[in-house]
């Protein structure tokens, strides 16, 4: 069969199956869950998997899930990726009353779109006429959220990294992947929706602040206390006041949660804590910025005589896709979507995980805006529910025969002239380096 004619069938076949890749979305939808704790979205997948008779592997980095499809050969291997994880939004229609966990991002679309695409790849026998394996990889923690949480889970010795796909480089778990793609979902102010290929993101490192003070009655003996939440409200202002110096392309960013504030109203509160992240567009100017970040927190304990403790975690790398593989998955997307709605991406100041992997090995993160409301906001919600689910799954698929058709040239092509940012052991040593504690 032709690479065309291949590409027909499968794109077929996942228009065919529309209702049931539209039906797992939304079950995963009405089921989200936090990262690390994806044990139903996790089982849900291992069912399809069984299903569809592909061998996988399951509790990696606690909950994830890879499936493997063989080709033909075994040449290269292509991954898709899928995150399993949900965010914390609890004004969302969607959260789980409990956790407050809700699917804001698209992360269920993604699992769709993975499962939809392996099952098409086997039902149409296209791995048959391709020179290389496919992973279908569904991955826990993308979200970086309830950092004393997963800080907890390392000290226990559960899990090294605080990132999902942090902890499946750490554990080798993309050893045996030469490459990887994945579709994120974006807001859409436009008529129809579109693709935006080639877009950066910030990095950032991770942060827990405790403030330590002195109890005392509030109204009887103020004097005879320390306020911690002084010094943490000091501490944020003192950040407030460096903004200025912040360069405008280095996008630095600090958003710090209290997630203690005192024990009593009428006690001076002693044990304030606070989570946060340092974002910037380079590691250098994260660095930096990191700096003068510490120096301001530490400032809003001495101004009123609390301790400060502030504990370094490794956050995520800048993203970088690879512009080779994104020249593959343009030529199908714009089959797909139109050739204007195609576009080219810029600096984005959030985050993924997937800037990690990006480091390693080639991968693209293109930008579906099909989304109506703001992500991880309570009015968060997927627009062209055709454009999410289905096209995403026919272009990442298409590009899958793209790279491993016939002898595999393409991924031949794209590996041959590829010199990952850093090696595994350098990523670790760097992650390592920010790893520490006052």
């Amino acid at each position: 069969m032709k690479k065309e004619e291949l590409k027909q069938k499968i794109c077929q076949a996942i228009e065919a199956s529309k209702e049931q890749i539209f039906a797992l979305g939304e079950s995963i939808y009405k089921e989200p869950e936090l990262g690390f704790k994806e044990t139903k979205t996790a089982s849900k997948v291992e069912e399809i998997f069984r299903t569809l008779g592909v061998s996988y592997e399951k509790g990696l980095a606690l909950t994830g899930v890879k499936g493997r499809l063989k080709g033909k050969k075994s040449n290269r291997t292509v991954a898709i990726l899928g995150e399993l994880d949900a965010v914390t939004c609890a004004a969302h229609p969607g959260a789980d009353p409990l956790s407050g966990a809700a699917h804001c991002c698209g992360h269920n679309v993604q699992i769709a779109i993975l499962m939809a695409v392996g099952r098409a790849l086997l039902e149409t026998g296209a791995m048959e006429y391709l020179a290389g394996d496919v992973v279908l990889f569904a991955v826990p923690a993308e979200e970086y959220v309830e950092i004393s949480y997963r800080n907890k889970l390392r000290e226990e010795g559960k899990i090294t990294y605080l990132g999902g796909k942090q902890e499946l480089i750490h554990l080798g778990a993309f050893d045996d992947i030469d490459m990887a793609l994945q579709i994120h979902l974006l807001t859409n102010t436009q008529v129809d929706s579109f693709i935006r290929l080639g877009s950066t993101s910030n990095g950032f490192i991770g942060k827990l602040v405790k403030y330590r003070g002195k109890a005392a009655h509030a109204a009887m003996a103020p004097s005879e206390g320390i306020n911690a939440l002084n010094a943490a409200m000091l501490g944020i202002m003192g950040v407030n006041a460096q903004r200025e110096t912040f360069r405008e392309e280095d996008y630095v960013r600090f958003h710090p949660i209290i997630t203690q504030g005192g024990d009593l109203v009428n006690v001076i509160p002693e044990d304030v804590r606070m989570e946060s992240y340092v974002r910037a567009a380079t590691m250098e100017a994260l660095q930096e910025s990191n700096g003068k970040i510490d120096r301001a927190l530490r400032a809003g304990g001495d101004a009123v005589g609390a301790e400060v403790s502030i504990q370094s975690l490794p956050g995520y790398l800048p993203m970088y896709n690879n512009q080779d593989l994104n020249q593959v998955f343009r030529g199908n997307a714009e089959v797909l979507y139109g050739q204007p709605q195609v576009i080219d991406g810029t600096h984005e100041a959030g985050s993924t995980d997937t800037g990690d992997l990006s480091h390693i090995m080639p991968t693209i993160h293109p930008w579906l805006a099909c989304v109506s409301g703001a992500l991880h906001s309570k009015e968060y919600i997927v627009t062209d529910v055709h454009a999410a689910y289905i096209k995403s799954a026919q272009a990442l698929a298409m590009t899958i025969i793209d790279l491993l058709y016939g002898d595999g040239e393409a991924a031949e092509n794209i590996l041959h002239d590829y010199k990952p940012l850093l090696t595994k052991e350098k990523y670790v040593e760097f992650l390592n380096s920010f790893n520490q504690a006052d």
